[in-house]
């Protein structure tokens, strides 16, 4: 048999394969997509995740399904997408808390154990008391903290969240020691409310109508710039404290997930991120919609990591991982 007819065949098995290749890439999605929310509904995560899927199916074409999957900080939802089958029917509204709960123990994983569509927003983390407290400023707060250690509560949505790191690190900041108390998102805003505890970090969405209903004073919100939904709120910067850091939220996929899917996650995602309901949404809600793409999502991602990492060492929370 010549050269020529020995190519032949492999050279039509490649194009044939090719030719599959994009038009499976082309047919994406045949069915429903199932974005993984790893908190509870209702909570600011889900409203947001909620909106961006209805946005998305009207850009997809197909239903994109909100799943619930709460518990362990995040860790059941990630664990859930990280073993997913790799082919863009299951999709995760992450946040930072794939950091938080890769670094403290949750899971056996880094936050790299993705692949990444993007970034869609991100949003302040304010430390807030009860409107009628004490307390009118945080500094007043962190005096009667250092004066009385390991007495205040400090409320968060759980171990490994966003919210609680966000509290370790005004903690360490301020050299004040307070109890902080895992009280969960649906309880987290009445447990402060009741007096059950003295303060709570809360991402601004799930706590921007109680900020508005004078039933909550926003002390400091450690974001690099004051937000203009709660213009009064001091930064932690303003007050004397250098501590940064936003919750963000975008979408990651199983490790593998091909790249012509990822793409068109990617654009139903900038998409629905553009859309006029989303757009109004994050005026009234207080998160600054700020789309990156996988390439600068991943180095962003890195750099978060590393301070979530600085932050939890620095309280003795955070746990290695074996490779």
């Amino acid at each position: 048999m010549s050269r020529m007819c020995r190519t032949w065949p492999a050279l039509w098995a490649a194009f044939a394969l090719c030719a599959w290749s994009a038009a499976a890439g082309a047919a994406y999605p045949e069915k429903p997509i199932e974005l993984i929310v790893p908190f509870a509904a209702g909570d600011s995560a889900d409203v947001e995740g909620r909106l961006l899927a209805q946005e998305m199916t009207k850009a997809l074409g197909k239903p994109v399904v909100p799943v619930n999957k709460e518990g362990a900080g995040g860790a059941l939802a990630y664990t859930h997408a990280k073993n997913a089958k790799p082919d863009g029917y299951t999709v995760m509204w992450n946040s930072i808390s794939v950091l938080t709960t890769t670094n403290i123990g949750n899971v056996p994983f880094d936050h790299d154990a993705f692949d990444n569509i993007g970034r869609v927003e991100y949003q302040p983390m304010p430390f807030a008391v009860k409107a009628d407290s004490r307390w009118k400023t945080f500094k007043d707060f962190v005096a009667e903290c250092k004066q009385k250690p390991n007495t205040l509560k400090i409320a968060n949505a759980g171990p490994g969240s966003g919210t609680h790191i966000a509290a370790v690190a005004l903690a360490n900041a301020t050299g004040c020691k307070p109890i902080h108390v895992p009280v969960g998102v649906k309880r987290r805003n009445a447990s402060v409310l009741s007096g059950e505890v003295d303060a709570m970090v809360g991402p601004l969405t799930g706590i921007i109508k109680l900020a508005q209903a004078k039933q909550i004073r926003i002390l400091a919100v450690p974001s690099p710039k004051r937000n203009p939904l709660v213009p009064d709120a001091p930064t932690a910067k303003d007050l004397g404290y250098p501590v940064v850091i936003d919750l963000f939220r975008g979408l990651s996929v199983p490790k593998g997930t091909p790249a012509e899917v990822k793409d068109r996650l990617y654009k139903a995602m900038v998409a629905a991120a553009k859309s006029k309901a989303f757009q109004d949404f994050s005026k009234k809600a207080g998160f600054t919609v700020d789309v990156m793409d996988e390439k600068e999502f991943n180095p962003y991602l890195d750099e978060m990591d590393k301070l979530v990492k600085g932050i939890l060492k620095e309280a003795g929370l955070y746990r290695s991982k074996a490779k």
